[in-house]
């Protein structure tokens, strides 16, 4: 299996890409970001773009894969809607149309994130943006379009956020979350479930396109990853 990985670098990403280096039904991961992950591995080659949303200069190396999974985001904090959307709905629908042109039997898995708004009407800037980019892939003529909604997230292996808040609360709180993981155990998942959920729907799918933190991790349970 080859797979397309954008957000290699932020924490659900580095996640993601553990699992895929780690199981020895991947052959190639190509990750596309802005910065490099610093890692080396037979099967991880990088993409290193300004502007992650043209891949008009690497298309011709973009055929022949059988999976996206787009964890690239960003925090919502300060930002205008404008401004939010330019990096969360068009970046993604950009990458989204190009890949499809070159791969029609993709399976494009999306991070959003609990509590996305699907009517695009709801008062939370963050989750109609992401409502909106989660409508527009999922009418795409992939092979399958799959929204991957994690609500708390436990960093694993190492995995660190970009975004300083983000950091923050890791750093303070994140000896709680086990113990959150246990009062809500169907809101807490982690990078690594994350990352092997991905893998088993890229493979044989999952019976909804809406993904919510209690399915990643049953998905992440149904089926023993082969590590190489």
């Amino acid at each position: 299996m080859k797979i397309i990985l954008f957000g290699a670098t932020g924490m659900v990403g580095q996640g993601v890409l553990r699992e895929c280096l780690l199981d020895a039904e991947v052959s190639d991961v190509l990750s596309i970001g802005r910065t490099a992950t610093g890692q080396t591995h037979a099967k991880l080659h990088e993409r290193l773009l300004a502007d992650p949303s043209d891949l008009s200069s690497i298309e011709d190396e973009l055929e022949g894969y059988d999976a996206c999974f787009f964890c690239l985001g960003v925090t919502s904090s300060g930002m205008t809607e404008a401004a939010y959307r330019k990096i969360i709905y068009d970046l993604t629908i950009a990458v989204a149309n190009t890949l499809g042109k070159h791969n029609p039997g993709l399976t494009f898995i999306f991070v959003t994130g609990a509590g996305t708004d699907s009517t695009e009407r709801g008062r939370s800037m963050w989750a109609r943006v992401k409502g909106q980019a989660e409508n527009a892939l999922l009418k795409m003529p992939f092979i399958a379009a799959y929204m991957f909604r994690p609500a708390i997230i436990r960093p694993m292996h190492g995995a660190t956020s970009k975004t300083a808040s983000y950091r923050f609360f890791y750093t303070v709180l994140g000896p709680l979350i086990p113990l959150l993981r246990l009062v809500f155990p169907r809101s807490v998942t982690t990078t690594e479930n994350i990352g092997r959920a991905m893998l088993v729907v890229a493979r044989r799918g999952a019976p909804n396109p809406i993904i919510e933190s209690a399915e990643i991790d049953a998905l992440a349970k149904t089926q023993a990853v082969a590590r190489t």
